[in-house]
């Protein structure tokens, strides 16, 4: 498989993520309605699992969800994510997208797909500053940590491959809103399904 493929796939997943986030976030500001302010109290988090059953978390308040298929002819495949979004308050969302490649890509790419993730976002505004990035394994699979900062905006999350699904982790929010037991909270909260 060519690399035009990879940055294919990779720039539509990135663009996704950044237009799902504007979007939303201009949907927040433009809302009049009074969203509730986040509690601390981790009793109040909704337990969350996936449309597709493939993975469980935690969110803060139970997320809207957004699926979208992509037809690439020119790659002769289809392009599939779901976003799982939470907005807690005008100045923190957060953010699950599990984003389904073509069964030719596997976890022995992982590595290479989670760079040009990272890359793609960082190349995609020139305003966005790497704070720090971290390859790790989660549950045997390859991830990557990353924080990044735009202005007065923190990005941060963990993205990881399991087989041909990328899954992204994020939560934005302005700087002086910051939480790190907020954000480990809802990371740490991810786990695979195991399908019988």
């Amino acid at each position: 498989m060519g690399i035009y493929v990879y940055d294919t796939i990779k720039g539509i997943v990135i663009l996704s993520t950044a237009l799902l986030m504007m979007s939303f976030q201009s949907e927040i500001a433009d809302s009049n309605k009074a969203l509730v302010q986040p509690q601390k109290n981790e009793s109040l988090w909704q337990d969350f699992q996936s449309v597709e059953g493939s993975c469980s978390m935690q969110f803060p308040k139970y997320p809207d969800h957004l699926s979208e298929k992509m037809r690439m002819p020119k790659e002769g495949f289809d392009l599939k994510y779901d976003a799982y979004i939470s907005a807690v308050d005008q100045k923190t969302v957060f953010l699950l997208l599990i984003a389904q490649y073509p069964d030719f890509v596997d976890e022995t790419y992982a590595r290479m797909s989670l760079e040009g993730f990272l890359n793609g976002i960082l190349t995609h505004n020139p305003n966005n500053q790497l704070i720090f990035a971290d390859l790790s394994l989660v549950g045997g699979h390859e991830a990557l940590d990353f924080f990044i900062r735009t202005g007065g905006v923190y990005f941060k999350g963990r993205a990881l491959m399991v087989k041909n699904s990328l899954y992204l982790m994020a939560m934005e929010c302005e700087v002086q809103n910051y939480d790190e037991s907020y954000y480990n909270k809802f990371v740490n909260s991810f786990s695979l399904v195991t399908k019988k």
